[in-house]
C-alpha cells in the first residue's frame, strides 16, 4: 500500500493541525513547532514493506517534540531511522544532541523524550521498525540513538540506496515481496550500525564495542546450530568465556537468554513470510531449537500466540 498525504488544498488556516494529525498516524504522537504555521506546506508518502514502513517526508522548516505525556500510553517500542536527502536536521535524546547533513543517517527511540527540528525545507527518509525486529538483529538497539552514522559507504551506502530504489519498484512486487524487502532492509541496517566505526568507538570502551558487535554478528551467523553456546561463541570471536559472560553483565541478559531471543524473533519473521512453506517444526530446527516442546512454549510466553496462531495472523492481515 502507498499512501501520499500533502498540505496543497487544505485551507492555510487548518494546515498544521493536518500536518499534526499525518505524523502522529505516520510514526507516533509528537508535539510540532511551526516556524509559519499560516503558510506551512508539506508532502508525506508512506509505502508499506510487511511490518515496517518507508516514508519519504518534504516540509518546511519545523521542531518535533516527543514529550514525557507521549509515553503514558505508549505501546511497543519502535525506532525511526532518519535519513536527510536535503537540509541538516539537529536531533537530542537521552541528554545527547547530533547534528546530521545528507550524506548521513540518525536513529530515533519512541520510548524515549526528544526532539528533532531543521531550520530550513527538509527532505527526510524514514524507516520505521520495531524494536523486536531490529533487536532481533542486534543486541540494545536502543544505545545507537543519538549517533551520526555514514549513509554514502559500505553497508550503510547500500542500506540507503535500497530505500531509495522502494518507490521505483513498490507497485510491482506482491505483499511476500514487500515483507522480504522490509526484512533485508533491516538485515542491512544492522549489518549497517555493526560495521560503522564511529560504533565501536562510542561508549566507555571501544574494546567492549568491539566486542560486543563481532559477537553479534557470530551470533546471527551460526544461529541455526542448535549447540551454539558460550564456548562455540568465545573462540568464534576470539575471547575466553569468563570475558564473554562479563561483557554481558550490564545487558540484563545472559548470552544464553540474548541467542534464544534471536532465535524466537527469527522464527516469528519466517512465519510472517507466506512465501515460505516449510513447517513449523522445520522452522524451528532451522533457527536452533531443538526440542519443539521447549520451544512451543518460549515461542507462546514471548508472543502471547502459538505458532500456528501468529502464522494464521499473518495470512489474515496479508488478505486484507
Amino acid at each position: 500500500m502507498t499512501d501520499t498525504i500533502t498540505t496543497r488544498g487544505v485551507d492555510l488556516g487548518a494546515r498544521s493541525r493536518h500536518w499534526h494529525e499525518t505524523i502522529g498516524r505516520t510514526y507516533f504522537p509528537l508535539d510540532l513547532v511551526f516556524r509559519r504555521p499560516e503558510a506551512f506546506d508539506g508532502e508525506l508518502t508512506c509505502w508499506q514493506l510487511g511490518a515496517l514502513s518507508l516514508s519519504r517526508l518534504t516540509s518546511d522548516a519545523l521542531m518535533y517534540r516527543r514529550l514525557p505525556r507521549h509515553l503514558a500510553a505508549q505501546g511497543p517500542e519502535e525506532f525511526l531511522v532518519t535519513v536527510p536527502a536535503k537540509s541538516e536536521v539537529r536531533f537530542s535524546q537521552c541528554g545527547k544532541e547530533v547534528r546530521a547533513n545528507p550524506g548521513a543517517f540518525i536513529i530515533e527511540r519512541s520510548h524515549e523524550p526528544y526532539e528533532f527540528s531543521h531550520d530550513e525545507p527538509a527532505d527526510l527518509w524514514v524507516l520505521k521498525v520495531s524494536q523486536d525486529m531490529l533487536g532481533g538483529r542486534v543486541r540494545a538497539p536502543d544505545r545507537f540513538c543519538s549517533l551520526e552514522f555514514d549513509a554514502t559507504n559500505g553497508a550503510s551506502g547500500l542500506f540507503v540506496d535500497m530505500l531509495h530504489l522502494v518507490p521505483h519498484r513498490h507497485a510491482a512486487m506482491t505483499e511476500e515481496a514487500r515483507a522480504t524487502v522490509g526484512r533485508q532492509l533491516v538485515d542491512l541496517l544492522a549489518l549497517a550500525l555493526q560495521c560503522d566505526e564511529r560504533v565501536l568507538k562510542s561508549g566507555t570502551s571501544s574494546v567492549r564495542a568491539a566486542h560486543l558487535a563481532r559477537i553479534e554478528a557470530f551470533v546471527y551467523a551460526n544461529i541455526g546450530d542448535p549447540d551454539l553456546g558460550p564456548d562455540d561463541v568465545a573462540n568464534g570471536c576470539g575471547i575466553s568465556v569468563r570475558y564473554l559472560h562479563e561483557l554481558f553483565r550490564d545487558t540484563n541478559r545472559t548470552l544464553g537468554q540474548w541467542i534464544r531471543d534471536q532465535r524466537l524473533q527469527a522464527v516469528q519473521e519466517d512465519l510472517s513470510n507466506l512465501a515460505d512453506t516449510r513447517s513449523i517444526g522445520e522452522i524451528a530446527y532451522a533457527r536452533g531449537f531443538s526440542d519443539q516442546a521447549q520451544f512451543s512454549r518460549a515461542f507462546r510466553a514471548r508472543f502471547g500466540l502459538t505458532t500456528k496462531e501468529m502464522r494464521a495472523q499473518h495470512r489474515r492481515q496479508t488478505r486484507t
